[in-house]
């Protein structure tokens, strides 16, 4: 099977690979000695402070290159001094020599850095025999560049010899292997997966321990190495398909359940500030000096990007926002207003990197890039297929969740408020983890937290729901439990507005089936409390009542309740001038309009409405959105359906619309070409029948064609 295409966006280095860059050939001693230098410097350097937490895995090993290092740094120095005092040109070997000593450096630092990153420590751990034989590797080629070099070079001074000597038989005959006491931790590990192979839960002070020895002390540090492994999990299974990559999957998942299992149960503070369960959610507050916060957020959305892309113009978006923007019909730049040449994005991989870095600095793991639209691509821990969970991720995962279901029923607010925050990150983006909830019997206790005089649990227990409303599962489990009306009522009076925003979500997944959304609509307080939100809220808490709203009205008993609600006047309200810059609002509300104009009811109730068809109008004119425009025509098209001929006339009248479908006819998607034509013929017919004065002439030559083809 051949390789998937390249997709311009360079691949992460995984862990434990040692891909160095040979210098160019030709190059001069002088720079070639200065690298080296810097190179040697910065190992040396790691041996400082305490080398249990620098290195908590293979400490003696790494001891022993940094002890190497340092003598190599003193060897370089005494090199540069003696080429300072008779500055004679090394022979091609003494460069030969170097440049393979450069090699040898770049892996050990790549090797060093490994074993001390903060986040892969349990992953280090667990292929404790791979790094050491990594490094005992490298240490062999230092050994072997340096007996390659010339007699010339290793004698220009008397203390170079020396210390050539010293980092030769170092090199060569330092002891590599994996500590004992990483040994023992590494074969917890594996009894621990073993138990949660045949769900029985491990000792907690096993687990404690082995935690202990990586430095793993806190909900953060394990938040943390979660974090890591999810990413190093989409950088194994980026459709390679092979062998190795899905084994290395399946031990990745057992090691990031086994990492939520000690988080679940052995930490009893979240230590993290105002914790948010998602990538976008971390601001760029605490980003380098040298960027500007806002540089990292997207221009449409304001939102942490999580997968930039430039655009032809320059600019950078977020993919997701901008292909949204592409899809609506919109061939403009965003930023600067200029025509995109093409619609190809190129991923701006530089600002990825800094974006990646400042998450996994606070324990968040960056979202896939293009999760969204690469069928290949695999996320986290429960996007994954199922072949590459094994039956220890499986058993881990369900006595996790069996723990959280445990305190959120039984346990203190203060035991809630922590099992509600963790079932609220584990499912936001796992599937998977939505699966054991549910089956953990889950829904009904948290819809019992619905009422929680704790905010924090309110809010956690709304958003998990939302999650889980996801699941087919979860909305069936749902509606079984009859948590409709609670919902509902948090929406009217929950204690934030995060937690009412998030219960109008709930409702447009609970929606997605027709009889669900009739059983909705019967409750008498669902859609009046939609409409208030939709009149009161902010923008999400807005944008969410009308997607559920809209969901809703796909049971045709719920139109004339969203009518007697006020919803005509509420949609009314934000299509006036100045309410909603950004178009986004407007462009609902529009489509709002016309599912409600569709009956007979809520077209009155749009004409009845003083200059809202007028409004209407000028949004289709002014509108750069395709489905914006589309929808502007579907509602003026059912009001001339239901109002007669007097609307007809009225639209007639209006000056400016007549040029705008014709523009739609000759420019417009082939749906609202169609809607177009029909509502300039029933137009024409109007003015044919009562012999008035003809309809405005259209003003393009485009305009004229149409005309010609009416």
């Amino acid at each position: 099977m051949p390789p998937p295409p390249p997709t311009g966006e360079p691949k992460r280095r995984r862990l434990l690979s040692l891909p160095a860059v040979c210098p160019c050939e030709g190059i001069a001693p002088a720079p070639l000695l200065a690298s080296l230098l810097s190179l040697a410097a910065d190992l040396a350097s790691r041996g400082a402070g305490d080398a249990a937490g620098t290195f908590p895995v293979l400490r003696r090993g790494a001891r022993q290159a940094v002890r190497i290092a340092g003598l190599l740094l003193a060897f370089l120095e005494e090199i540069h001094d003696a080429a300072a005092l008779a500055p004679a040109l090394p022979p091609a070997s003494a460069v030969l020599a170097l440049t393979e000593l450069h090699v040898a450096m770049q892996k050990l630092r790549f090797l060093l850095t490994d074993c001390a990153r903060r986040g892969a420590r349990l992953w280090v751990l667990v292929n404790a025999s791979l790094a050491a034989s990594e490094l005992r590797v490298v240490l062999g080629s230092v050994a072997a560049a340096m007996d390659a070099l010339p007699k010339g070079v290793v004698d220009a001074s008397v203390e170079a010899g020396e210390l050539a000597r010293l980092v030769s038989e170092h090199a060569w005959r330092v002891p590599v292997r994996p500590d004992a006491c990483d040994e023992r931790a590494a074969r917890t590990v594996r009894s621990i997966l073993e138990q949660f192979k045949s769900g029985v839960s491990p000792d907690a002070e096993d687990a404690r321990r082995v935690l202990e020895h990586i430095g793993v002390r806190s909900w953060s540090d394990c938040s943390e190495e979660i974090a890591f492994l999810e990413d190093e999990l989409r950088t194994r299974t980026d459709g390679t398909g092979d062998d190795s990559s899905s084994s290395d999957a399946v031990l990745i998942n057992s090691l990031i359940a086994f990492l939520v299992y000690c988080r679940v149960v052995l930490f009893d503070q979240i230590d993290v500030a105002n914790p948010k369960p998602d990538a976008a959610a971390a601001r760029p507050a605490s980003c380098p000096d040298w960027i500007r916060p806002d540089a990292l957020q997207c221009p449409i959305t304001l939102d942490l990007m999580t997968d930039p892309v430039t655009v032809s113009t320059g600019q950078t978006y977020d993919r997701a926002s901008i292909t949204r923007w592409m899809k609506a019909g919109c061939r403009t730049c965003p930023v600067t207003g200029e025509r995109l040449r093409t619609v190809d994005v190129v991923p701006n991989a530089a600002l990825r990197g800094i974006i990646e870095r400042l998450l996994l600095s606070n324990g968040v793991s960056l979202p896939d890039a293009g999760a969204g639209s690469s069928g290949h691509r695999h996320g986290a821990l429960g996007d994954a297929p199922a072949a590459l969970f094994g039956r220890a991720a499986t058993g881990a995962a369900r006595l996790a969740v069996a723990y959280i279901v445990a305190q959120i029923s039984t346990g203190s607010t203060a035991d809630r408020r922590r099992a509600t925050c963790e079932a609220r990150k584990l499912c936001k983006h796992s599937a998977f983890y939505r699966g054991c909830l549910v089956d953990a019997n889950a829904v009904p206790w948290l819809l019992c937290l619905l009422s929680s005089t704790d905010a924090s649990v309110q809010e956690n227990a709304v958003a998990s729901l939302l999650n889980l409303s996801k699941h087919p599962r979860g909305r069936e489990a749902l509606f079984e439990a009859g948590g409709v009306g609670l919902v509902v009522d948090v929406i009217n009076v929950g204690a934030r507005a995060e937690a009412r925003q998030n219960a109008a979500a709930v409702l447009f997944y609970l929606s997605s089936d027709a009889e669900h959304a009739e059983e909705i609509g019967r409750i008498p307080e669902s859609i009046p409390t939609l409409v208030q939100l939709i009149r009161d809220g902010a923008h999400r808490g807005r944008k969410n009542a009308m997607v559920s709203l809209y969901g809703l009205l796909q049971c045709a008993s719920n139109h004339g309740k969203a009518v007697a609600a006020g919803a005509v006047a509420a949609l009314a309200a934000l299509l006036s001038v100045g309410r909603d810059r950004d178009g986004d609002l407007a462009g609902d509300a529009v489509a709002l309009l016309a599912r409600l104009a569709e009956h007979p009811a809520g077209a009155q109730a749009v004409l009845a409405r003083p200059g809202l068809v007028a409004r209407v109008v000028e949004v289709l004119a002014a509108s750069a959105s395709r489905s914006g425009k589309d929808h502007c025509v579907a509602l003026l098209v059912s009001l001339c359906r239901h109002g007669g001929e007097k609307v007809v006339a009225l639209l007639g009248r209006m000056p400016g619309l007549m040029a705008s479908l014709y523009t739609l006819v000759a420019d417009g998607s082939p749906q609202t070409c169609k809607r177009a034509r029909a509502l300039l013929n029933m137009i024409h017919r109007h003015y044919e029948i009562s012999d008035t004065p003809a309809a405005p002439a259209p003003a393009s030559e485009a305009g004229e064609r149409v005309v010609r083809v009416l």
